[in-house]
Order: C-alpha cells, then sequence, then structure tokens
C-alpha cells in the first residue's frame, strides 16, 4: 500500500496560488486564438507528470524535452499575453502612498470620499450628442500613465466643459476621430489612437469606437464612455467588459463609483 502524504499548509498555499495563476491566465486568454495554445500546453503539462509520477522514462524525457524547449517559444508566442498580463498586474496592485491611505479611511464620511471631479459636463455632453448621435469616445484616467496615448493624439489641456467636447466630436472638426482623454476637470488629449480588442468572443456587429473601448481598458485602468454614431447609445467599458445602452443615472453612478475609487463592496453596503 501506498502511504498515505501528510498534506501541510504550504501545500494548500501551493495549490490555491497555482490554482489562481491558471484562473488569471484563462480569464486573460479567453475569447483570443491563443486559448487553443494553452489548453495543448495544460494537456501536455498534465501528462508529462502522470509519465513522471508512474516512471514512465522514455515517454516522460520525450514531454520534458518539449516543455524545456517549448519556454522559448512561450515567450514568442505568447509575447502580446504577456505584456497583457503584466500590465493587468500592475493595474490591479498598485500601492501609492494615496491609495494605501484611502483604504484606511473608512470611518469618513461619503463626502469626504469624494474627488470634487464635476461630472455633470460630461453627462451634458453625452446626453446631446447621444439626441444629435454624434459619436463620440472618451477616455477616464485614474492612474495609469498615459502619455504613451496622448503622444498619439493632439494635446489640449484644458478645463472640461460640455461645449469643448461637443466641439472636439463634431463631425466637421479635425479632431472628432479618435478618442478624448481626461483627467479629473481636464481634457488632456484628442483624437488619441487606442489599441483595438483582439478578442473574438464579442458581438462582430461592434464597431471600431466600442473594440477600442474594450482593447483600452484591457490594458489600462481607465473607464471608457462611448456614443454610438449610428443609434446613439451610450455605453461605457471597464476592465475589458462593455456596458451597453445604459442611461444617464446609470453612467453617473458608474463614472462616480470609479473617479471616487469606491470599491464594490462599499458600493452594496
Amino acid at each position: 500500500m501506498f502511504p498515505f502524504p501528510q498534506i501541510r499548509f504550504v501545500d494548500v498555499l501551493d495549490i490555491f496560488l497555482v490554482a489562481l495563476l491558471v484562473y488569471e491566465l484563462y480569464h486573460l486568454l479567453k475569447g483570443t486564438n491563443v486559448i487553443r495554445i494553452f489548453w495543448v500546453l495544460v494537456i501536455m503539462y498534465i501528462a508529462w507528470r502522470v509519465f513522471d509520477i508512474l516512471n514512465m522514462r522514455f515517454c516522460s524525457q520525450i514531454f520534458g524535452g518539449i516543455m524545456s524547449i517549448g519556454l522559448i517559444a512561450l515567450v514568442i508566442v505568447f509575447q502580446p499575453e504577456i505584456r497583457k498580463f503584466l500590465l493587468l498586474i500592475g493595474t490591479k496592485t498598485q500601492l501609492t502612498g494615496d491609495t494605501v491611505f484611502k483604504r484606511f479611511q473608512f470611518w469618513k464620511s461619503d463626502v469626504n470620499k469624494r474627488s470634487g471631479v464635476n461630472l455633470e459636463p460630461y453627462i451634458q455632453a453625452c446626453m446631446h450628442m447621444s439626441q444629435t448621435k454624434t459619436g463620440a469616445l472618451i477616455i477616464f484616467k485614474r492612474s495609469n500613465e498615459v502619455e504613451e496615448l496622448i503622444r498619439t493624439g493632439e494635446t489640449i489641456n484644458a478645463v472640461v466643459s460640455s461645449a469643448l467636447l461637443e466641439t472636439l466630436f463634431f463631425k466637421n472638426s479635425p479632431l472628432h476621430d479618435g478618442a478624448v482623454i481626461v483627467s479629473g476637470n481636464q481634457v488632456l488629449a484628442a483624437r488619441c489612437i487606442l489599441p483595438v480588442t483582439s478578442r473574438l468572443d464579442i458581438d462582430p456587429n461592434l464597431g471600431l469606437r466600442h473594440r477600442s473601448a474594450i482593447g483600452v481598458t484591457e490594458q489600462l485602468d481607465v473607464l471608457a464612455v462611448i456614443v454610438s454614431e449610428e443609434t446613439g447609445a451610450i455605453s461605457y467599458a471597464l476592465e475589458g467588459e462593455i456596458h451597453h445602452s445604459v442611461g444617464l443615472v446609470q453612467l453617473r453612478h458608474a463614472l462616480e463609483k470609479y473617479i471616487n475609487h469606491v470599491d464594490k463592496e462599499q458600493d452594496k453596503e
């Protein structure tokens, strides 16, 4: 009989961390062509470990050689996904003094938690552009640096207003193509080029604005608001997920929750 293995707390923690890593990788690759390669590698690794445990030396050496050589191939094949994964970790684990301090301000009132950002110009502009079916894409910056995106467009650095946003997205304006990047009460840049998502599981009827909104929120800690040029519907994207045809109340709630760093748990309370 095989001796019953002793399970330590460290073993449980090890299994949990590996499972968490595999889940995050699967969530990151889901909907892309690379997901098939991911499953092939998982199956090959499991087979290699089984052959090793059963002491099947020939099969174990073959699969071990494939896995060791495959590490180099992984870096080449998964280069975009590795970059995206590292960006995701950097976005989720920012430990600046400001964000850490805010975690411990649970005793303060909601009034003190507010950032002082005036959302009215954004809400009014989205309402007017929705009524006139003016296409728009507004990127709200919170913590990530967006200098690379700003360099692809035209620097504005102006105080936000509803009239300014509507003018920038007016169809005859030279700056109406691309995205407008804002931070707080400032319009940073216009006509910016955004990365487009490579996911295959999204609605094929979505246009370039919506795909760009999903793509940029997959890579950066930003919120994207989209106004459809065809229907006038307002949508927003956050963390790679898009919320279609939202009302002005829903849009305001999403912006307040995002800009003021309100956690989901606090929102439920």
